[in-house]
């Protein structure tokens, strides 16, 4: 019963933990979507619509690949990514750049090649709590 109670505090605190992290990323990542990107920044900010036509703006992280440009969801929080997949026409700010894109979920081997391109550290993905990482790839409209 003691070893019960030790796992069910461990997993408690590490629950708590991940909520604590994902919190911060999201403020974080409010303010620097508020803010605007400084030049040199290696962020993007996507812009997505909802259903009732309302725009966000999201400030993620981009790589290219082979030419291409890709974002994921790296966080259980994944609205941004959600709007992409439902209304996939988007707005993308990169070095003071915007452009016009359609956001296309990627499966398979291209898939399994970003996420090799783009992977995270452990201690990050132990951070937010394993999530899975789902990928859009953002092409030119």
């Amino acid at each position: 019963m003691k070893a019960l109670k030790r796992l069910a505090l461990v997993l408690g605190i590490y629950v708590g933990l991940v909520v604590a992290f994902e919190i911060l990323v999201g403020v974080m990542g409010g303010r620097h979507a508020e803010r605007g990107l400084e030049p040199g920044e290696d962020w993007l900010v996507i812009t997505t619509t909802d259903a009732d036509g309302t725009r966000k703006d999201t400030v993620v992280a981009g790589v290219e690949s082979d030419g291409k440009l890709y974002v994921s969801a790296n966080h259980w929080p994944r609205g941004w990514y959600t709007r992409a997949v439902e209304s996939p026409d988007v707005e993308v700010v990169r070095a003071g750049e915007k452009t016009a894109r359609r956001a296309v979920p990627v499966t398979g081997d291209e898939r399994d090649r970003i996420a090799r391109d783009y992977s995270l550290p452990w201690a990050i993905r132990f951070l937010a709590g394993f999530p899975p990482r789902s990928f859009l790839r953002l092409d030119p409209r």
